[in-house]
């Protein structure tokens, strides 16, 4: 099958799923047409499908990973490399990546999700959440489900839970719920995002994993100012990695900002 048959196909399976969505006007567009299985598949309450829409699913995911490119988590460089003179107690073993962290192999990527779990239903929103479920493939969310059904509540703020990659190159996704802040942060805001991202870190490790790869959590929707969001994060993982096995931990930013804002912090200037 083409690109573009794969994508009609999953459309059609996904629009037989729900009657309301017969009269969903098709668009001819292969953008367009991505977009709308995109949206569909956000919608998408968790349940399983057929072993065929997977198959198929799956290999357009992989098709398109395989274009964006994959970046190997340990051939980055550390910190120590790029910035020998960093004020960090492991720079060796931290690394300081711009891109899209759906393209990273590593064990883990860490995912900035609401107290649900079960990814973002918005479609094709700008958030991590969806970019991270939407890479991944309706697998993810339905593993997601399973979790939070068991659970039998909301996950809590500053808590991590673990489940597979599927399509993404990382072996695995940890998730974790940040602090939403109002009109300033409060003590126990901070304190939250001190324990996702030591929740994170103890789950890895008790998973065996070598190597984790956060986001910048709760700066994008849930409105935590990013300068403080640096400190409390490269300050607290610095200092786990003191006695600790995981090998690699990579700071994975998406914006210039945020960027400016870690090497600031490695180099111990900008006011921090």
């Amino acid at each position: 099958m083409t690109r573009e048959e794969k994508i009609d196909w999953l459309i059609q399976y996904l629009k037989k799923e729900n009657a309301g969505y017969a009269a969903i006007q098709e668009p001819v567009n292969l953008v367009e047409k991505r977009r709308l299985l995109r949206s569909l598949m956000n919608v998408r309450w968790p349940m399983e499908a057929s072993d065929k829409f997977y198959e198929i699913q799956d290999a357009l995911l992989k098709e398109e990973l395989a274009e964006k490119g994959i970046v190997d988590a340990d051939s980055l460089p550390t910190v120590a490399e790029q910035y020998p003179e960093a004020e960090l107690r492991n720079p060796d073993r931290i690394c300081l990546w711009q891109g899209d962290i759906t393209r990273l192999r590593a064990d883990a990527i860490v995912n900035a999700a609401n107290s649900e779990m079960l990814g973002c239903f918005v479609p094709c929103h700008g958030c991590i959440d969806n970019a991270i479920h939407s890479a991944a493939g309706i697998q993810l969310r339905n593993e997601c489900a399973e979790l939070m059904e068991a659970q039998g509540k909301e996950e809590p703020v500053g808590k991590a839970k673990i489940t597979g990659g599927y399509n993404l190159p990382a072996k695995h996704v940890i998730h974790t719920v940040g602090p939403i802040v109002g009109l300033q942060v409060t003590r126990q805001q901070e304190e939250e995002l001190r324990s996702c991202y030591l929740n994170c870190l103890r789950l890895a490790e008790k998973n065996q994993l070598s190597s984790i790869a956060f986001c910048c959590i709760s700066t994008g929707e849930f409105h935590f100012p990013n300068k403080l969001a640096a400190k409390i994060a490269v300050e607290n993982v610095d200092k786990y990695l003191m006695k600790s096995g995981i090998k690699r931990v990579i700071f994975n930013v998406f914006k210039d900002e945020d960027y400016h804002l870690y090497t600031k912090k490695f180099l111990g200037t900008g006011d921090f």
